[in-house]
């Protein structure tokens, strides 16, 4: 007899808001009561921004901030908290003690050499709060469901803040923890975004890198399909924040996923399609404010013809590289130079090159341009250019691309048959000096 299949869901920050959004998954669960579901959930609203500041002035000196910061951040959990439950379970309360105190006992060393090192095991606690918090919710609201500590399960190299999966190990880990507890009849919650080294120190998989974990989940357990939950009514054609007229798209190939994503689409994290894809395990982006609609399938049967899609990447800095000597920028400085990217781990977006320069965008995050910058400086000059942006259309047309470019001054541009990338800065309106 085959097992019965299983499904992955994950529920973003903006799903957890607050006590009404948890109680709102509760009644989305609800529906599926008795189903093998493992629930992948990240830090409730914006608390990994929180966490960030915490860890910045923490890693500054401004411990005394650091502590006042976290202070806040333990006061408005425990509202939550108070609000779901009146008086928090004592498992409860004690796991979400334990995961403040562990924060408090960061501050009592100096900061590590690596700021990365210390970012992810402060930040990661958002995540580790949040999942204590909905499982046992879920709980009091009779979904029985089975807290999971993903750091058991996914396993990086030491890369922090960028952790690299160990594929076997994640596999065999997962394949042997998750399937005797969904045979119970319960849920299995976890978290998003982190893992741990073979040394036992956590890890993060990058800024919003849940969905990566829901995907890995999906893979390692063979899923017949995973949901995403947003708060949009699935893959729109551009951000509805900044764009009008945006459309749902029904249905989306793997492939133009993989390429929205990759070029800044902020609906899926870029690393989640390819585990899915290489399983054809569909993916399905959903409302939790309207869970009955259908949303977007992303799988290998989407069709091939696409309205234009647009994608923004703020932040972006545009680094000019040129040789002290005025000579050609040949292969071999290509390949120094990016020795320097890795070892800085500039994440590129666009690059190009002339007889005597090499331009790379790149997300301007941290003080990794400045040390890239100072990495090459013996050999290189270099100018970057900043609070840039990075447009990228899909399947663009003349009066998209004409659209994006009013208002802005144009720094580089790219194109390929169905993709055409630029980097703008915004232009100040002159205006005639009343008279």
């Amino acid at each position: 007899m085959l097992a019965q299949s299983l499904n992955v869901f994950k529920f973003g920050g903006a799903s957890l808001k607050d006590a009404a959004a948890i109680r709102n998954v509760a009644n989305i669960l609800e529906t599926y009561k008795g189903n093998r579901l493992v629930i992948v959930v990240s830090a409730m609203g914006k608390n990994t921004n929180a966490l960030e500041m915490i860890a910045r002035a923490y890693t500054d000196g401004n411990v005394d901030t650091a502590r006042h910061k976290l202070a806040e951040f333990h006061n408005a959990t425990m509202a939550i908290v108070k609000e779901l439950f009146g008086d928090a379970p004592e498992e409860l309360a004690v796991a979400l003690n334990d995961l403040f105190v562990s924060v408090e006992w960061v501050f009592e060393d100096e900061p590590n050499e690596s700021y990365d090192y210390d970012y992810d095991q402060i930040v990661s606690v958002g995540e580790l709060i949040s999942s204590q918090l909905v499982a046992a919710y879920l709980n009091h609201a009779g979904l029985p469901t089975s807290w999971l500590d993903a750091r058991d399960c996914i396993i990086t190299d030491n890369t922090y803040r960028e952790g690299w999966v160990q594929w076997p190990e994640t596999q065999s880990r997962i394949s042997s923890a998750v399937p005797p507890v969904l045979n119970t009849g319960k849920f299995v919650l976890t978290q998003g975004f982190i893992g741990c080294t073979t040394e036992n120190f956590t890890t993060t998989l990058g800024r919003e890198g849940s969905d990566y974990s829901a995907a890995i989940f999906s893979y390692c357990l063979d899923a017949e399909a995973m949901s995403i939950w947003k708060d949009v009514p699935g893959v729109l054609t551009a951000d509805p924040r900044l764009f009008e007229n945006v459309s749902k798209l029904d249905r989306l190939s793997y492939k133009e996923a993989i390429e929205m994503t990759y070029y800044g689409a902020s609906i899926i994290h870029p690393k989640t399609i390819k585990p899915l894809q290489n399983k054809s395990i569909p993916l399905y982006v959903r409302s939790f404010l309207d869970p009955t609609a259908v949303g977007t399938e992303i799988s290998s049967d989407a069709g091939d013809t696409y309205p234009p899609m647009v994608a923004i990447e703020k932040e972006q800095a545009l680094v000019n590289i040129s040789t002290r000597d005025f000579s050609f920028v040949a292969e071999h400085h290509i390949r120094e130079l990016f020795e320097h990217i890795t070892t800085t781990r500039l994440q590129v977006n666009m690059m190009q090159n002339t007889a005597i320069s090499f331009n790379v965008v790149v997300n301007d995050i941290d003080d990794r341009v400045e040390r890239f910058c100072k990495l090459v400086d013996k050999e290189f000059k270099t100018t970057v250019d900043r609070h840039l942006e990075l447009i990228t259309i899909r399947h663009y047309t003349k009066e998209v691309s004409d659209s994006m470019r009013r208002g802005k001054v144009q720094l580089l541009e790219g194109r390929m048959p169905l993709t055409l990338q630029m980097v703008v800065k915004e232009v100040p309106v002159i205006k005639r000096k009343s008279t």
